[in-house]
């Protein structure tokens, strides 16, 4: 059986607060790379009515409504384990570490709060962890754009590494099929992944607007790479691996919006994206002046 390895985003539009990226593992039999039929027993999708299964979708539908935030928690946290320990204990387990002193300084981030935010006691029975979380702070945002004139470079570069942390991870007899969401209007990743395998090569099956695939040539086991619109709602894997950054980004949004009510009495909570950002944006500047807290630490360049 092969590892199927989901590998997705959240956070990727907002002006405030965090990119983050995720890659997902799950053991799944070769006639059910998307595992949904596989998992059927135990696991719904958004469409599906509430049985008692464990809820695992794209996570705006999993998030959207009331109680979203729970749904994405105990979800993914049934079939991965819930997080652990504190924010920072838990970043620092699962984070990639070349963000780790950027996250760090960032004020308004808790990392002693402790997760998960609800009991999360339900554990099924599949053979699925967690690879790595990819946490691109406001100001670590700021300097890669910076240095290369496009914010596609931070998804391109954390694919990278959340595809190496895979291969790093994972059992080197067994043979890797990866499932990641496209970036953009991107259909070419033959340069993008001989970066992630620099000991292999990318051969191209497809590359067009509904696919490019890839497999890996020369390595030590069977790799193949599958780059989809909308990936999320193809494979178990990449939904689980969106659901998890969904919720890092929710629990650092979290702490972004208590942090500022604190500077800004009854500011109402933002999520970052477009047109409220701003005036969110307007309300905490004077507070910024005042902690002599630069723009590029808080406003994305784009």
């Amino acid at each position: 059986m092969p590892w199927v390895v989901g590998i997705d985003e959240a956070g990727y539009g907002p002006n405030l607060g965090p990119l983050v990226q995720c890659a997902v593992a799950v053991d799944l039999p070769a006639d059910d790379l998307a595992g949904w039929r596989t998992t059927r027993s135990q696991i719904r999708r958004a469409a599906e009515p509430d049985d008692g299964r464990v809820l695992v979708d794209d996570s705006k539908k999993v998030y959207a409504g009331a109680g979203g935030f729970l749904r994405l928690e105990q979800g993914f946290s049934a079939i991965l384990g819930p997080p652990a320990g504190t924010l920072g204990e838990w970043l620092g387990a699962v984070g990639l570490p070349w963000t780790k002193d950027d996250v760090e300084a960032e004020h308004w981030h808790d990392l002693v709060e402790r997760l998960p935010l609800f009991p999360c006691e339900r554990r099924l029975s599949l053979n699925a962890k967690l690879i790595a979380v990819n946490v691109v702070p406001t100001v670590l945002f700021n300097r890669v754009v910076a240095g290369s004139n496009s914010k596609a470079t931070l998804l391109s570069s954390g694919l990278i590494e959340l595809l190496k942390a895979s291969c790093r991870a994972l059992p080197v007899e067994e043979p890797l099929e990866f499932f990641c969401d496209k970036h953009g209007g991107r259909n070419f990743y033959g340069p993008m992944l001989q970066g992630a395998f620099p000991d292999g090569w990318p051969v191209a099956e497809a590359e067009s607007a509904d696919e490019s695939r890839y497999r890996i040539e020369a390595l030590d086991r069977p790799v193949r790479v599958t780059v989809r619109p909308r990936a999320d709602s193809g494979s178990i894997a990449v939904a689980l691996a969106s659901m998890v950054a969904k919720y890092v980004r929710e629990v650092s949004m979290g702490q972004f919006n208590r942090f500022w009510l604190k500077h800004v009495p009854d500011l109402p909570p933002t999520a970052g994206y477009p047109v409220d950002a701003k005036r969110f944006y307007a309300a905490i500047r004077p507070a910024m002046e005042r902690m002599k807290l630069e723009e590029d630490r808080v406003w994305r360049c784009r």
